[in-house]
């Protein structure tokens, strides 16, 4: 195998030290990262009612207001024990 030859455009390129670098900064770039990053993996059959991230993410929007919905009618009826009759 022939080694690559280097060209003279690769020769000319410095090396830089590290204090020529700058300062690095951690999680510079987190936030873009973890936005642009997640991925979620729909069964075939799923995938053909919702072809677009757009139309999940209104089935789940709708799907959590129904469930806080009927969550909250559940707490605001209290039910009174009653009362036993006297023998």
């Amino acid at each position: 195998m022939k080694k690559a030859s280097m060209s003279k455009t690769d020769q000319d390129i410095p090396e830089l030290k590290r204090d020529q670098l700058g300062v690095g900064v951690r999680g510079k770039y987190f936030k873009h990262f973890a936005h642009g990053s997640n991925v979620v993996v729909l069964q075939p059959d799923i995938q053909k009612a919702f072809p677009t991230s757009e139309a999940v993410n209104k089935a789940l929007a709708s799907m959590l207001a129904f469930a806080q919905e009927t969550q909250g009618l559940a707490g605001r009826t209290k039910r009174t024990p009653r009362k036993r009759a006297a023998v």
